[in-house]
């Protein structure tokens, strides 16, 4: 055991640093605080439904409280057949959030450069450009946290494709369909599709040197425990991903029903939608100067008491406190100080100062092929971040690439360009220390040095070469400004102002130039010192770990600083009720809907937490419900679609008061109904069409494919006959039937194919769609008890694949460990020869 210690001992001490780094960044999450609290309680509305059920031991896939009704998929839902659901328990239940993520960045790009051979100082260096990445911090501000999990298991799942390419087939393999069995159960498809295209890039760069050097058996061998791996590693997700692929068809990410009526793309998002985050092709500079591009938008930081914006107000006459104020107005709302193309940034990609420097180095001076794939990497996920500032490329990917379409803000790819950026640098780092051609290695230094110490110098210098420092719409921003303050008869010109926001942007550009610069001469002469023979390679590794952290650490403080971090609350704390809420909720009906006029359908975070809502919040929510919605609430209300989902009260708001009024819903159709008539319709944009104007409770609008279903039973008029809503829950409702003649039922409850089973009196019988989005069925004569089930087998049958798969990953991870201890033990130890001296007589 000690000698283990020994042998480990550095590696410990790492994570010792990586462990007081994570508690001293932050702090307050180990005193009960948290980070994006907005996002939790946006969260906690769209779940209120689900975790009610919790709160009695019931999980319920399906809920009704948002969008009238959509499964829980995309939601939460657990997975207690997956083992990574385990392990994420186990480290969430161990580490606050966000340190649990934090430290899982850490570790898992410190195990990568150990498997690429560096020593664990530079490892150690390594780990923390990548973690301290602006980008990945920045999620953990905003509370994004399943896409900031997801790309913690980028580097271990490179480390263990890297480590089976080197023969290593049983280990290797065995981490790599656990760390990408991790990453697909982070659910976040996104990040999980970019990791890929860069793993596509290394295959076929390796595939490349087999052929060239006559080694096609191994990599083959790699490629096929690679390939089980991976196939194991969806096994064990089973669950998540069928019932993920089977629901993502029928939301706003799949094909579009409507034809001629929409202008919606036949399949995937809209490419404006897509594309609304996009990187700028000059904004890219950020990788190396922060705040090139202005930050964040809104402002990270409130204007400076002595920037120009500022001393225009004050030069009028205008005393400090107000010029302030103004000054912060307008670079918040007309001319902000970010100056790119999209419409809101948390902040700028920033790599590094010292990492971009050793980027360039490493282009030089690299020799592993690993360059060629870094490269290629970097090249393709810095054009793709590009989106509609170059759509050639970009659109190639989105009209033809199997799911592209289906991802927006594309700027995030460049999470994974913000990985390749250390590897590449400390590659660099290690080809210094280990080449002997010292002489060689200065020259290629100085090059190195003179590109980004000369690109950094213009920045400084004449930072116009590059930037422009405007808005394409800065002119209108301006003469809206020039309106503005002459209504507000203030001395003092919107051109004026606008030339004042063009000299702070610079000036912040500049001064965060002059940092980078700083950092560049640091890092230039610690290498110098280096390759002089002035210093060893340890004091080299540690001095770089040191700086990295630092030069990381207080850009990323812009963005993550104490007022981040709120305390913990539910939102019952902090979301209060109106009256109408209150009179609403007195309510026993188990099963309405409320809508709210005053609020936006598909933004609406707010009413859900009462109410079963018409609107909600949700990027997967049905398709056939945002087309409902375009079509019938964008223009005009239709008060027949509000029946048809059985909306029994409607809550309006006075626009000179800003209060809340209550309407009671008479004509509301109720939970199920008996229809007089069914009148078929060709397709889609006929049944929406029909829709628009007509009587929910007497008629109900058929496509014609179900016309064999619906007429299964002749239907014929009772008035008499009744349909009742008799038990709820979201997932099995229960109805009581009775009729003297055949009838035919519409159900106030949302239509989707994929899960829900009818049973009459205990028989599965089919059902259809009427009424666009509604469920219907032909009802017997009779009394009948009519129960719907939400039994999806995607999520059941996918458990039990989940439960296989996940047993033989232990199996698996077991015998990698046992025949890596075996290994060792059979490989011989050192023999210690020991020699005799003569003492001196």
């Amino acid at each position: 055991m000690n000698n283990w210690f020994k042998r480990n001992g550095t590696h410990l001490a790492v994570i010792g640093i990586f462990l007081a780094i994570c508690f001293f960044y932050l702090t307050p999450s180990f005193q009960g605080k948290t980070l994006g609290q907005s996002d939790v309680i946006g969260a906690q509305s769209t779940q209120k439904e689900i975790n009610d059920y919790r709160a009695r031991d019931t999980t319920i896939l399906w809920t009704n409280q948002i969008f009238g009704g959509m499964p829980t998929f995309q939601i939460w839902a657990p997975y207690p057949n997956n083992i990574t659901s385990h392990v994420v328990n186990a480290i969430k239940a161990t580490f606050p959030n966000p340190v649990d993520t934090l430290l899982l960045l850490l570790l898992g790009t410190y195990f990568l450069f150990i498997v690429l051979k560096m020593n664990p100082w530079l490892a150690a260096a390594g780990a923390v450009a990548f973690t301290f990445s602006s980008y990945n911090i920045i999620l953990l501000v905003a509370g994004h946290s399943n896409q900031a999990f997801a790309i913690a298991f980028f580097a271990p799942i490179i480390a263990s494709i890297i480590m089976t390419l080197r023969d290593n087939y049983l280990g290797g393999s065995a981490l790599a369909a656990f760390f990408l069995a991790m990453e697909i159960r982070s659910n976040h498809i996104q990040m999980t599709y970019y990791l890929l295209l860069s793993i596509i890039i290394l295959m076929c760069i390796e595939l490349f040197h087999a052929v060239k050097g006559k080694k096609m058996q191994p990599f083959l061998k790699a490629l096929g425990f690679l390939a089980g791996a991976t196939l194991l590693a969806i096994a064990v997700n089973a669950s998540i991903l069928w019932s993920t692929y089977d629901y993502g068809t029928e939301t706003i990410r799949g094909k579009s029903n409507l034809k001629s009526t929409t202008q919606e793309p036949s399949t995937g998002l809209d490419k404006e939608y897509a594309y609304q985050w996009s990187q700028g092709v000059g904004e890219s500079l950020t990788f190396l100067v922060p705040n090139a591009y202005g930050g964040a938008l809104p402002s990270a930081e409130p204007i400076s008491e002595n920037s120009a914006t500022v001393k225009v107000f004050t030069d009028s006459g205008m005393p400090d406190n107000q010029a302030m104020g103004y000054a912060q107005e307008v670079t918040s709302r007309v001319i902000p100080i970010y100056w790119g193309t999209k419409p809101g940034t948390s902040g700028p990609f920033y790599f590094g100062a010292v990492i971009c420097f050793l980027f360039v180095l490493g282009l030089i001076v690299v020799r592993n092929r690993l360059k060629w794939w870094l490269l290629g990497t970097v090249l393709l996920t810095l054009f793709l971040s590009f989106g509609r500032n170059l759509p050639f490329l970009s659109d190639i990917f989105f009209n033809y690439f199997p799911l592209y379409n289906k991802f927006r803000a594309v700027e995030s790819i460049l999470a994974v360009a913000s990985l390749c950026f250390p590897i590449l640098a400390l590659l660099a780092v290690q080809e210094i220390i280990e080449n002997p051609d010292k002489k060689a290695i200065t020259k290629k230094l100085y090059i190195a040095g003179g590109i980004v110490g000369g690109l950094t110098l213009i920045l400084i210098a004449v930072p116009t070469v590059f930037l422009s420092f405007r808005t394409d719409n800065h002119t209108d921003m301006v003469n809206y400004l020039n309106q503005a303050l002459k209504g507000a008869n203030l001395n003092v010109t919107g051109d004026t102002v606008g030339r004042a926001v063009i000299a702070d942007r610079m000036s912040l550009e500049r001064a965060d130039a002059i940092r980078t610069f700083i950092f560049l001469l640091v890092t230039f002469g610690l290498l110098w010192a280096f390759v002089t023979n002035k210093i060893k390679a340890q004091v080299l590794s540690i001095v770089l770990f040191v700086i990295v952290l630092v030069d990381l650490w207080q850009v990323d403080k812009r963005y993550l600083k104490e007022s981040s971090f709120q305390d913990k609350v539910e939102a019952a704390q902090v979301v209060t009720p109106r009256e109408v809420d209150t009179f609403i909720m007195k309510d026993t009906d188990p099963d309405f809907r409320v809508f709210d006029s005053g609020a936006n359908l598909v933004s609406d975070t707010f009413n859900p937490f009462f109410h079963k809502s018409i609107g909600g919040y949700s990027a997967a929510r049905l398709k056939r419900f945002e087309e409902l919605y375009l079509n019938q609430f964008t223009k005009s209300i239709n008060q027949d679609v509000l029946d048809m989902l059985n909306t029994k009260y409607i809550i309006t708001t006075d626009p000179k008061t800003n209060s809340s009024r209550l309407q009671n819903n008479q004509t509301a159709c109720g939970h199920a109904w008996f229809i007089k008539s069914v009148k078929y319709v060709k397709n889609a944009d006929e049944e929406m069409l029909a829709i628009s104007s007509f009587s929910p409770k007497e008629e109900a609008m058929v496509d014609q494919q179900y016309k064999s279903v619906a007429e299964a039973r002749p239907l014929s008029i009772d008035t008499s006959a009744t349909i009742n809503l008799v038990k709820y829950t979201p997932d099995h409702l229960t109805y009581q039937s009775s009729s003297a003649t055949n009838q035919v039922a519409i159900f106030s409850e949302i239509y989707y194919k994929k899960g829900w089973t009818m049973l009459i009196d205990g028989a599965e019988q089919p059902y259809f769609r009427a009424d666009y989005l509604l469920r219907a069925a032909s009802i017997p004569t009779g009394n009948h008890k009519i129960e719907f089930i939400f039994h999806p087998a995607s999520y059941y049958t996918g458990e039990g694949i989940s439960l296989a798969s996940s047993i033989l990953l232990v199996l698996a991870l077991g015998g990698a460990l046992f025949a890596e201890l075996k290994k060792k033990k059979l490989e011989p130890k050192p023999v210690v020869v020991k020699t005799e001296t003569k003492k001196s007589k």
